[in-house]
């Protein structure tokens, strides 16, 4: 959500001693290190907040001018691939005062807190006030929490634990929500389900108590129970490359070898992703394509010039492939666009511009691919996108990946094409075959 946010006018009653806040949430690496909100609201002295602290815990406070109620997590949160349910169940009416506040992630009561206060017996909540309620930001609309939000619910006068809103599937033995789970909400409550892009805000519960949008929010298709590959920021030589727009923008230093993979990898059949380049540096040694070793060491950052890996240079529109170059394009220009499709069956890759496939290539038929290494024969048996440079000290070169969310950036594609699934959205046609890298086409394109 980055500097976006929403905002609702609260029906003051402060009389409310049940509660309820439900929300799917995935962080990117950018918000980790600052404290960022999911829910805050503040009416003179009393205020409640929902968020992450700058050092990854989850906190939910509470704070009414002459007490504070306070759960502050021991663990912390820096999964930055995982979607967390995060539950609060408020219920001041419970004679053991533990039970007043409780928390859930991914279903599971939390037990160890660093800082935990517990509510008198029937004290109120101040998450209904006559004043606005911010989701994405504090009070201070400041504290932006930078991610991606599904499911968001609140409820007034009644209280409920996770298992209301999510349930294990039996077949993944994974968390995942419950689409129309069954809730009375109250006067304030609300249903966010983000399924309208042209209308973020809209409340899917009975009350209709929509949220203005203030900023740019851009929807995608990353769901809790489909996730999309995004950039792997915990994989950054050097911690030199920076992370937006969900961890689907890198952008380079001023050091050589920078380098990061992705968050999902593959070990068998056919694959399709995109990249846009956004900014360039002078040096321009940068290339995209995938690697089933480590890139995040001196020996070479720019992946396909060392063994096991595979991509495509920019700077001279060869494609690189275990140390060996091929002449198929030629360099390339701020805005362009590239596609590479991988079939780890036949151990190939073709490149895509706006022009088609180069080297006069056919995905779909197998004709004039570039060989690579079988993903079982590399070290890590699997590949994983990789985007790096062999020795740029220039800096200034960025590229956004779309795996499917249909945005480089916050720009959306102009044609909306989509996978052999039907899943993802792209910008140039996808060939019949190939699929995108999320977990719904992972599971079964590698399990079934």
């Amino acid at each position: 959500m980055a500097s976006t946010y929403l905002s609702r006018t609260v029906t003051n009653d402060s009389s409310n001693t049940k509660a309820t806040i439900s929300v799917w949430c995935k962080r990117t690496k950018s918000s980790s290190g600052t404290s960022h909100h999911l829910y805050a609201i503040q009416s003179g002295s009393d205020e409640v907040r929902l968020g992450f602290e700058t050092n990854d815990r989850l906190f939910f406070y509470h704070y009414t001018g002459v007490a504070v109620y306070n759960k502050t997590t021991t663990r912390v949160f820096r999964d930055f691939n995982a979607w967390y349910h995060i539950v609060v169940q408020f219920d001041s009416t419970q004679s053991t005062a533990d039970d007043r506040i409780k928390i859930y992630i991914n279903g599971v009561r939390e037990t160890t807190f660093s800082l935990s206060v517990n509510p008198s017996s029937s004290a109120n909540s101040f998450l209904f006030q006559g004043t606005t309620g911010y989701i994405g930001c504090s009070e201070n609309i400041n504290e932006f929490f930078d991610g991606v939000l599904s499911h968001y619910h609140l409820t007034q006068g009644y209280s409920y634990d996770a298992s209301t809103f999510g349930e294990t599937d039996a077949t993944t033995g994974i968390w995942k929500p419950k689409t129309a789970p069954s809730v009375t909400y109250g006067t304030n409550g609300f249903f966010l389900k983000f399924e309208n892009s042209g209308s973020m805000g809209t409340d899917s519960s009975p009350n209709g108590n929509d949220f203005a949008v203030n900023g740019t929010m851009t929807q995608t298709v990353d769901t809790p129970s489909n996730v999309f590959c995004t950039m792997n920021p915990l994989d950054n030589y050097l911690q030199q490359a920076t992370f937006t727009n969900g961890n689907t923008t890198v952008a380079t230093a001023t050091v050589p070898y920078c380098a990061s993979t992705s968050t999902l990898g593959v070990s068998k059949g056919k694959w399709y992703f995109e990249w846009k380049i956004i900014s360039m540096g002078s040096a321009k040694q940068h290339s995209v394509g995938m690697t089933g070793v480590q890139t995040t060491s001196a020996s070479g950052g720019q992946p396909g010039g060392f063994a096991n890996s595979f991509s495509y240079a920019m700077n001279t529109g060869n494609a690189l492939a275990n140390g060996s170059s091929t002449s198929i394009g030629s360099a390339a220009n701020v805005n362009d666009i590239f596609g590479i499709a991988v079939d780890l069956d036949n151990n190939k890759f073709w490149v895509q511009t706006s022009s088609g496939f180069l080297n006069s290539g056919d995905p779909a038929s197998g004709t004039n691919g570039i060989t690579i290494t079988s993903a079982s024969s590399t070290p890590l048996g699997n590949y994983f996108v990789a985007y790096g440079d062999q020795n740029d000290v220039e800096g200034g070169y960025s590229v956004s990946f779309n795996f499917g969310n249909g945005y480089f950036g916050t720009t959306a594609v102009s044609s909306a094409t989509t996978d052999e699934s039907g899943l993802g959205i792209f910008e140039y046609t996808v060939p019949s075959g190939y699929y995108a890298l999320c977990t719904k086409n992972i599971n079964e394109q590698e399990y079934d």
